[in-house]
């Protein structure tokens, strides 16, 4: 039951929208993740989007933090039509392609020199779960298979497919698929607001980061392939920054243990945070990055994994990357993607998330003021984590059944503004949601989120305040303010990029199953039991916390 008691029906929101179904049947024939009848979209233009009833709607979080150049970019809808002339698919083992090169050639040229290799996929789900079999056959080409296992930081999101999911800690993603997923392992991640350990930064000393150095020991670097994680928490924590010893700490971790340390990249990355890559806030280099979402900035499904060489050629040369999809790095989405990144290095995206993330940041503190239901506002550039708490000074979160965060979405969705509901403690309680626009955004467009959430502020709190005992005034501001993006970070200037050659040498999306395989897969598996996979697929572990 929600605070609203029974909820709030389609008919309460005066969504007249009707849908074909199964014959004879009243339900719709799509589905997704529930029952809810939405409105329905018909165009979007800039940072708005517009139903079939004509509401236009303010898109404060970019979908799923996803549309990072705004709807209805001219120049991203001619490059698609530019290229459906030409050829929209052509599969990657039979030929290469000139967008697909080119973009590869321009995430190596915006990536630190270490990763200069480019494998395509169609998500962010596909992408981590591309990382972690890359680092997989990495440790086998060397001859360490035993290198198996994954860690990665308690809560967390990945991704919803398998491998991915079991990166994931997320209960009520994890819950219905726990038999079927792998048994890999869990570190508490660097959630100062909440954290799993239950300590205070900074008499802390950074114990979130030496749990992975404990893990380790506990179950053995030679079991252990790759630590994954986000630069900074997404969905399940919120915008949550680490300290900024943390990201350090994690590396030297990993590379005296020989980890592969992958950063999932996937919502933080392609200028969301102020920079191109999330980790870029910090001075270290991952073996593998994730990347989606902005990468099309939602005008096509890709996503893409870059990594090293020293990663990839062992892989290449021990017969292949065992590992693909049917479109992966066809010329469409990549050509739509290269104009996406284009646009964001021609129009200054990423220095315009910096300034305008540091007014949205400022205006949101400010309406703690206010509102004594915001416990805690975190994030950086244009990512914005606001917390809600039925307790500021105790960091009490509301009931899990009062479903705070679908309420507020839901009462912001009423005024005109989309923002995106989570729940901060594992999934099963706590409340936050994620403001996120798109990175075109200007002054007066934060100026109008503020404006909306203000509003469908003020109905959660004449909601809430019926249940709750008043709360004495003033403001505690219960974590550190991390959103500030450092100046001395990376500069890109777009006319570098105009002359930019294609590169099929740093593409590697159609090195899967190729000739070498032949010549030298049969030495990969000649000592590879029937027992040994039956060992590696049915673990004597079976909590998969390694705890």
């Amino acid at each position: 039951m929600s605070l609203s008691k029974l909820g709030r029906t389609p008919t309460d929101l005066n969504y007249k929208v009707e849908h074909l179904g199964i014959p004879g049947s009243k339900r719709p024939a799509l589905f997704y993740q529930d029952k809810r009848t939405l409105p329905t979209a018909e165009r979007g233009e800039g940072i708005y989007i517009y139903d079939t009833e004509g509401k236009r709607y303010l898109d404060g979080c970019s979908g799923a933090i996803a549309a990072n150049i705004g709807h209805g970019n001219k120049r991203v809808n001619e490059r698609a039509v530019e290229q459906i002339g030409k050829i929209a698919f052509a599969y990657r083992t039979q030929f290469e392609t000139e967008p697909a090169n080119e973009l590869a050639a321009l995430l190596v040229h915006l990536s630190p020199e270490e990763l200069n290799r480019v494998f395509f996929v169609n998500s962010g789900s596909e992408a981590v779960e591309t990382a972690i079999k890359l680092a997989r056959q990495y440790w086998w080409a060397q001859g360490k298979t035993g290198k198996q296992l994954v860690v990665s930081r308690r809560p967390s999101y990945h991704g919803a497919t398998l491998g991915a999911l079991s990166c994931t800690d997320y209960a009520p993603l994890n819950i219905p698929f726990r038999p079927m997923l792998l048994p890999f392992l869990k570190v508490s991640a660097p959630y100062c607001y909440h954290c799993p350990l239950y300590k205070e930064y900074p008499s802390c000393e950074l114990a979130c980061a030496y749990e992975l150095e404990r893990v380790i020991r506990v179950n053995g670097a030679e079991n252990i392939a790759a630590f994954i994680t986000e630069p900074i928490g997404g969905a399940t924590t919120g915008g949550a920054v680490p300290p900024d010893e943390w990201f350090p700490i994690i590396e030297r971790i990993c590379h005296e243990h020989e980890i592969l340390l992958i950063v999932d990249d996937v919502l933080t990355g392609c200028g969301r945070t102020g920079t191109f890559y999330g980790f870029e806030h910090w001075d270290v280099v991952p073996d593998i990055v994730a990347i989606s979402k902005g990468l099309s900035g939602g005008y096509t499904p890709i996503g893409a994994v870059v990594a090293s060489e020293e990663i990839v050629q062992p892989v290449l040369e021990s017969g292949g990357f065992m590992h693909g999809h049917t479109y992966a790095g066809n010329p469409l989405s990549t050509a739509i993607a290269c104009e996406v990144v284009k646009v964001i290095l021609d129009d200054g995206l990423m220095e315009n998330a910096r300034e305008m993330g540091a007014y949205l940041h400022e205006c949101l503190r400010e309406l703690m003021n206010e509102f004594s239901v915001i416990g805690d506002i975190r994030g950086r550039g244009l990512l914005a984590g606001v917390e809600f708490v039925r307790d500021r000074y105790k960091r009490e979160p509301f009931p899990a059944k009062w479903f705070v965060a679908l309420e507020i979405t839901e009462f912001a969705r009423d005024h005109g503004l989309l923002i995106y509901p989570r729940r901060s403690l594992y999934g099963l309680s706590g409340d936050h949601v994620l403001i996120s626009p798109p990175l075109i955004i200007d002054k007066a467009g934060v100026d109008e989120i503020i404006e909306k959430f203000t509003l469908a502020l003020r109905d959660l709190t004449a909601l809430v305040e019926r249940h709750l005992e008043p709360e004495k005034p003033g403001v505690a501001y219960a974590t550190i303010d991390r959103s500030h993006v450092d100046e001395n970070i990376r500069e890109f200037d777009a006319e570098e990029f105009e002359h930019l050659e294609a590169d099929g040498e740093v593409n590697v999306t159609g090195n899967f199953e190729g000739s070498a395989m032949e010549v030298k897969g049969a030495d990969i598996y000649a000592d590879y039991e029937v027992d040994e996979y039956a060992r590696l697929h049915h673990p004597d572990s079976t909590d998969g916390k390694g705890e």
